[in-house]
């Protein structure tokens, strides 16, 4: 028996477990990729892919899948976490845009959901905007903003944002200027009952300043990230006011949160 003829015989269980222990080998595949490693249809391997994102396996995204386990060893480039999530951080992209009030002085950080954030904040007016992600100036109507500043530093070219002080210099004298916004809006690698978290010191450095300077945080996560902890605290439970997600999170982290005083706001 030939080994395609072998694994289109396989039982679904032993496929799903072979195509879960691929994805984790490869790190990045894609929908026609699968469907002809493993011999079988392409409506068969998105079947597969959705059922082992729910248990998961893996995570799936527009056209394929990435590894569950890369993430927590590495960053995923942008290209990659594009993918990822879509539909989720677009409903959290417009529960956030629903808090920001026209004229309103807001920061975003870096990532993918705060980019969905910036598009979703197209029919506002008058906005001020700071932030350390360089995609935001092509991704938001111009007529959005009164204001748009980015703040300096070093580039990471991982995640197309910039790491430093949430700070600007007077022109004249280098003086910083004391800055503060109505909402920040922080999207986060991870959150548990210990807090928020991300996978790099300097962005955690930067998210927890941002904080610092707002009157309200809402800190974004989609339910892929509930109940996972990063290398880097960026902040405490009770240090921001609202958790903006997706889906509802486990009992336990539901329970904290409420306990911390944190609004959770789901579609």
């Amino acid at each position: 028996m030939d080994k395609a003829a072998s694994r289109g015989r396989r039982l679904p269980a032993g496929r799903k477990a072979d195509l879960a222990a691929y994805v984790a080998e490869q790190g990045q595949v894609t929908v026609a990729e699968l469907s002809e490693h493993f011999d079988v249809s392409i409506d068969t391997v998105r079947r597969d892919l959705d059922q082992l994102h729910r248990e998961g396996a893996l995570i799936r995204t527009h056209g394929g899948a990435v590894s569950a386990t890369d993430g927590a060893l590495r960053d995923r480039g942008l290209d990659v976490r594009l993918r990822v999530q879509v539909e989720e951080k677009e409903r959290i992209a417009r529960l956030a845009a629903e808090m920001v009030d026209d004229g309103a002085v807001i920061m975003l950080n870096a990532g993918t959901t705060t980019l969905a954030v910036a598009r979703a904040l197209r029919s506002h007016r008058d906005l001020t905007i700071a932030t350390n992600n360089l995609r935001i100036p092509a991704e938001i109507a111009p007529s959005a903003f009164r204001d748009l500043y980015v703040f300096g530093g070093a580039v990471r070219t991982i995640t197309q944002a910039t790491t430093g002080p949430v700070t600007f210099a007077m022109a004249a004298g280098g003086r910083e200027l004391d800055i503060r916004c109505d909402l920040a809006l922080v999207a986060v690698g991870a959150v548990d009952e210990s807090g928020y978290s991300t996978s790099n010191l300097g962005d955690a450095t930067m998210m927890a300043e941002m904080i610092d300077r707002a009157d309200r945080t809402a800190v974004l996560a989609d339910s892929s990230k509930l109940g996972r902890r990063l290398f880097a605290q960026v902040a405490p439970l009770e240090g921001v006011d609202y958790l903006v997600t997706d889906a509802a999170p486990a009992p336990a982290l539901a329970a904290a949160l409420t306990q911390a005083g944190v609004s959770l706001m789901t579609p």
